[in-house]
């Protein structure tokens, strides 16, 4: 735990790690200033283990990298990022900076290198980051707290306060409109007024932001371990400052939107106890979780929400796309709302099961099963109902133990039909493997390779291809 507090007094870091000690000795070694800045020095004063490490240097960039060979520097903002030894800690080393003029409420107009800490620490965002420690002893861990806007003082006060005026600030950047609010969840700091004042006065400027900072910010939120810190505090305080309904209008229709739930509130309320149920582990879950009642509004209808999951899905992806979210993601968050709303019973038969199985994709079972829980959870439902999640769970497990679930698990493949039923390939190949898969689906016990081959000639002989110009269209041998 680190002791000392004020600025200019003796503060000991007993949790600097060798290796970043290591680059600030080298930087002192040839005559550079090097002090511990940000959040890896808010951290510690915390008393918790950094996530990050950085160091401000007077070093130019050029110099940080020569003195490292291997280091990185691949943005311009003066940040070589150096892998230290010993272990695998990496430490981002910028250089000592000012900086001027924000046109694009994004990046700097200019920026110079030099100046001094004080200078590097008046362009930060909040007090709690614009805090420094310049060794004395490196060996003994021990230098001075340089920290010219009272940020330690905040964090023992508990209130996140921007650095000098707060309009300029946030005019400087708008993305610093939704870390202040992640700051203020994560940490359990309650705004400084003039900073809340600012910040509402500021709120409409987070239009302006693209949809990966916004995308960024919300998974670094929902990323949230701390379980008294849950994510709908931070998404709470968003709707309180009039952010939540610039950076996602299609949750803050939620609000009001009655709930027939066991637990109180409205559709807004249980799409934030949602998204707290699912697992920090996986942000974007979390974040499907926020998103998986979006289409209540629009279907609402005699106190009823018919179709919402088939809406909510449509209006996902869009959300999802606007906010740049991999395909991939974009793709498992648009199945997984769609499929929220499934109904199970007991009465099931093992063939509803696995077409259940087919239907949602074995790869995303658990993931639906975790949000449809969480759901559950958010609602104040218990289980079982009509049989429960632990019931389909053990069912599903059966089945993708003991039955084929999809085309490529067949006792025939396209080139069995096509050399065997003489059928020349194209579309009435991925017909009769489909027609075969549900066939199979409906009993397991059909795929045996002649069964399935006998299957496939009745259906040429039955289906509308056995007309003229269908299936003797589709043979290898005829002559036409």
């Amino acid at each position: 735990m680190p002791t000392g507090s004020a600025d200019g007094r003796a503060l000991q870091l007993g949790q600097l790690p060798e290796a970043v000690a290591g680059v600030m000795e080298r930087l002192a070694e040839e005559g550079h200033q090097a002090a511990l800045v940000g959040g890896s020095l808010r951290d510690l004063l915390r008393g918790g283990p950094p996530g990050d490490w950085d160091v401000a240097t007077s070093a130019a960039p050029e110099e940080v990298a020569r003195l490292f060979p291997g280091a990185t520097w691949e943005n311009p903002f003066g940040t070589v990022t150096v892998r230290a030894n010993p272990g695998p800690v990496s430490v981002e080393v910028t250089t000592f900076r000012v900086e001027a003029g924000y046109r694009d409420k994004r990046r700097p107009d200019e920026v110079r290198w030099g100046g001094s800490l004080e200078e590097d620490l008046s362009r930060r965002d909040f007090t709690i980051n614009a805090i420094g420690w310049m060794p004395q002893d490196l060996k003994a861990r021990r230098g001075l707290l340089v920290d010219p806007y009272g940020g330690a003082a905040d964090l023992e006060r508990g209130v996140l306060r921007a650095v000098g005026d707060p309009d300029q600030r946030f005019s400087e950047d708008a993305l610093r409109l939704l870390r202040a609010v992640r700051f203020a969840s994560r940490f359990d700091l309650r705004l400084d007024p003039a900073t809340e004042i600012a910040l509402r006065r500021h709120a409409p400027a987070a239009a302006t932001l693209s949809g990966e900072r916004v995308r960024d910010e919300l998974l670094r939120i929902l990323a949230a371990v701390d379980a008294s810190s849950p994510p709908s505090r931070a998404f709470a305080m968003l709707e309180r400052l009039g952010l939540l309904a610039i950076v996602l209008p299609e949750l803050q229709a939620l609000r009001d939107l009655p709930q027939a739930k066991a637990r109180p509130g409205d559709a807004l309320d249980h799409s934030l106890r949602t998204a707290d149920a699912l697992p920090p582990s996986d942000a974007y879950l979390r974040l499907f979780g926020l998103l998986h009642d979006v289409g209540k509004p629009s279907t609402l209808g005699d106190g009823h929400f018919i179709g919402h999951e088939t809406v909510g899905a449509q209006m996902v992806e869009a959300i999802l796309r606007r906010l740049h979210v991999p395909r991939v993601e974009v793709a498992r968050g648009r199945m997984l709302v769609r499929n929220h709303m499934f109904a199970y019973g007991s009465e099931w038969t093992d063939a509803a099961v696995r077409r259940f199985i087919r239907r949602v994709g074995a790869p995303a079972l658990n993931d639906l099963f975790a949000l449809r829980r969480a759901d559950d959870v958010a609602s104040g439902v218990e289980e079982p109902q009509r049989g429960g999640l632990d019931e389909l769970r053990a069912r599903v497990g059966i089945e993708l133990s003991t039955s084929p679930l999809n085309a490529g698990q067949l006792a025939v493949r396209g080139d069995d039909l096509i050399r065997q039923l003489g059928v020349r390939p194209g579309p009435i190949v991925g017909r009769l493997l489909a027609e075969l898969m549900e066939a199979v689906l409906d009993d397991p016990s059909r795929n045996q390779r002649e069964v399935l081959l006998d299957m496939a000639r009745e259906s040429l002989t039955q289906g509308p291809d056995a007309s003229p110009g269908g299936a003797r269209a589709h043979r290898a041998d005829d002559p036409s």
